[in-house]
């Protein structure tokens, strides 16, 4: 069997230890974003798994939307990216 090699890494070894891969990310044109989604994406392209634009496109994401994920990500962790907690971590 023969496997098409897209551009970049296939697996990337992540800063706590464990690996990622391209089945790791949520499938193409996903609309129900949950926090779990958000940081697989984030943390993606943060390892070179993709790249910033390649998820953009990928995912149908606007900058900002993008921007805040990562921003929020950063600050909170995984819970920053709950919209539940959003108006709480906003306000803090």
């Amino acid at each position: 069997m023969y496997l098409r090699k897209g551009p970049g890494p296939r697996i990337v070894t992540l800063p706590d230890g464990t690996q990622m891969t391209r089945a790791d990310l949520p499938p193409d044109g996903t609309t129900r974003w949950v926090a779990r989604r958000k940081e697989a994406v984030v943390r993606g392209v943060q390892a070179g798994l993709l790249t910033r634009e390649e998820a953009i496109e990928r995912y149908e994401l606007s900058d900002e939307e993008f921007d805040s994920w990562e921003q929020a990500m950063n600050s909170h962790g995984t819970n920053g990216l709950k919209t539940t907690l959003l108006q709480h971590f906003r306000q803090s």
